[in-house]
């Protein structure tokens, strides 16, 4: 996709600092956990945040 938004690397990094043992390297499991732990309005916004969570545990899981 390009640049994310700030608001977007901020909430998702907030939320790996909380609840990290949560999320994992699944897009899928993290929308789902996101549904649980976050509340989010917009679909487009939550699959934003998961994408970059997931992201980040993936590139440092190959790092």
């Amino acid at each position: 996709m390009g640049i994310k938004p700030s608001y977007i690397k901020t909430l998702g990094t907030e939320l790996l600092k909380q609840q990290r043992d949560y999320f994992s390297g699944s897009f899928d499991e993290n929308k789902l956990q996101l549904n649980k732990s976050a509340v989010i309005e917009s679909k487009r916004v939550r699959n934003r945040i998961a994408g970059y969570i997931t992201r980040k545990i993936n590139t440092k899981r190959h790092a």
